[in-house]
């Protein structure tokens, strides 16, 4: 029988951020640092440089994302932390106009990123990891999360495009759909209060 747990990603974990980010799709490349950088920044660092970001932003705490372990072995990786520290979600324009939280509001947290490695997809990972991110939501003070996800219903989805998530997931976990935002992608929110 298979375990599956999760950890919240410390600077002792770093290796196994890594394994999580590494196993395909573009995690490898992104480093899950899109999320908290402007689009010129994002275009003038290299891979390097976003991993030295990503290790110095958890060494430095708190974490911004949980891991997930199979069978011991790290095999996914989600972001979660406050939304006015995630400084591309702050100055999306569908996001402002959606949302009915303050920017400013450091009670009010998102979910930006999933990665599965390609040999643990399919296993449930991406709903342990959102299960897990509530609940480190909530034991931080977090009032609400929000995050953005795919809306598969219609058309075809590549598997890289599904790093925000997939509206179901979110749904079957207490999320409420709010308002669209891009074609394909809705606003949802939990409250944890």
């Amino acid at each position: 029988m298979t375990s599956i747990t999760t950890e919240r990603a410390t600077i002792s974990r770093w290796d196994d951020v890594q394994h999580s980010l590494t196993g395909g799709g573009d995690g490898r490349s992104c480093q899950c640092i899109w999320p908290v950088v402007s689009n010129k920044e994002w275009q003038s660092t290299t891979v390097e440089q976003r991993r030295d970001m990503l290790k110095d932003e958890i060494a430095a705490g708190p974490p911004p994302g949980l891991i997930a372990y199979v069978d011991g072995e790290a095999a996914g990786w989600i972001r979660i932390g406050p939304r006015s520290a995630q400084t591309r979600i702050v100055r999306t324009r569908a996001i402002v106009a959606a949302t009915a939280e303050p920017l400013d509001d450091a009670s009010v947290w998102a979910v930006t990123c999933f990665v599965i490695r390609r040999d643990h997809r399919g296993k449930g990972l991406s709903a342990q990891l959102l299960k897990a991110a509530i609940d480190y939501a909530r034991e931080s003070g977090a009032r609400l999360i929000e995050a953005y996800p795919v809306d598969t219903s219609e058309g075809t989805h590549h598997s890289n495009d599904l790093f925000h998530g997939t509206l179901s997931t979110f749904l079957a976990h207490g999320f409420r759909q709010t308002e669209p935002l891009t074609r394909g992608r809705v606003l949802v929110v939990r409250q944890l209060e």
